[in-house]
């Protein structure tokens, strides 16, 4: 049955008014039920295999060379090899060893000459992200040079 020309259907509702777009920023402010949240289950594969394979590294030892700055003593062997699986730590010690170092005096080392890596860093890390020619350059100092 036709509506009588003075009466007309009602216009479709306008999602983009004002208030439908104040309803909507508030809506996103209540909390949301777990039931209601997507969770997954399970990785996809290609991410399950990416995470697997992050923290290995497929060399056993990297070559660390050593480089003195203007105020460090210069060793006559630069070059060492060091497991990945070893903490930066160890490549101190063993620096301090070689340059026969005291206790009681410090040595700085820096990586790329920029920025002093945590004692904890895994060295094969440090090679990953630093290496230059295959190599972790580290520059060490008897006082501080950089920062």
């Amino acid at each position: 049955m036709a509506l009588p020309p003075s009466i007309t259907s009602p216009a479709p509702v306008n999602m983009l008014d004002d208030e439908a777009v104040d309803a909507d920023a508030d809506a996103g402010d209540l909390p949301m039920t777990m039931a209601a949240s997507v969770v997954l289950t399970t990785l996809p594969k290609d991410a399950h295999a990416a995470l697997e394979k992050a923290g290995d590294l497929d060399v056993e030892k990297v070559t660390v060379r050593f480089k003195a700055l203007p105020s460090a003593p210069v060793l006559r062997q630069n070059a060492f090899k060091v497991k990945s699986s070893h903490r930066f730590d160890f490549v101190v010690r063993s620096l301090r060893k070689k340059l026969g170092v005291k206790d009681s005096e410090s040595v700085f080392c820096y990586v790329k000459q920029v920025f002093a890596p945590g004692l904890d860093e895994g060295v094969g890390n440090l090679w990953r992200c630093f290496r230059t020619d295959g190599e972790l350059i580290v520059w060490y100092s008897v006082t501080p040079a950089f920062g």
